[in-house]
């Protein structure tokens, strides 16, 4: 692969990125002008779509841990929650196509990928080990688990901004500033 290629793959995905966000179907946007020239078929897309994901998830969490190196599984779930915010339309495809791949290879590699993440989330949060008797499956077992509750979590935390904005916008103008004013001076 030339540098040009690289790079024009590189924009492809990053274009890719920007209408999943913005749709948030969770479907491939293979109609999207040069996907199919670049990925050829959705697989590849996916593929790299799911590369993009992990890669973000790990240095997230490694991150994560750097502030908060005492509760390893917190760590773990705050950063898979943070990293489904900043890449929503990612998480929605990765989501769906878990749910209704295309064909047997798809759901072959989404298999191996969700199995490797949640193997990564048990290990990160501490859980399980590289070397751990008990087996991936376990790990995996476990990982599924942590994802689970950084899902619930997340749905926890929509339903209160939801709640909390619908409460908002019956306040007064005025007491709506000054409880942005309270919420920025609380958060400095």
């Amino acid at each position: 692969m030339t540098w040009t290629s690289f790079h024009h793959r590189g924009e492809i995905l990053r274009s890719v990125i920007r209408v999943a966000d913005r749709r948030r179907d969770g479907l491939l946007p293979m109609d999207l002008a040069g996907v199919r020239e670049t990925f050829g078929d959705e697989l590849a897309l996916y593929g790299a779509l799911s590369l993009r994901w992990h890669t973000r998830l790990a240095g997230r969490i490694e991150r994560e841990l750097m502030h908060q190196p005492l509760d390893l599984e917190g760590a773990v779930i705050t950063a898979w929650r943070a990293m489904a915010e900043e890449l929503p339309g990612i998480r929605a495809i990765l989501d769906h196509y878990r749910e209704e791949p295309v064909d047997a290879a798809m759901a072959e590699a989404i298999a191996k990928a969700t199995r490797k993440e949640h193997i990564l989330l048990a290990i990160m949060a501490g859980r399980a080990s590289v070397h751990d008797s008990r087996g991936a499956a376990l790990a995996a077992e476990t990982g599924a688990r942590i994802e689970q509750r950084a899902r619930a979590l997340d749905a926890v935390i929509a339903a209160a901004r939801s709640s909390s904005e619908v409460r908002e916008a019956g306040l007064r103008p005025a007491l709506r500033h000054r409880l942005g004013r309270l919420r920025a001076a609380l958060a400095a």
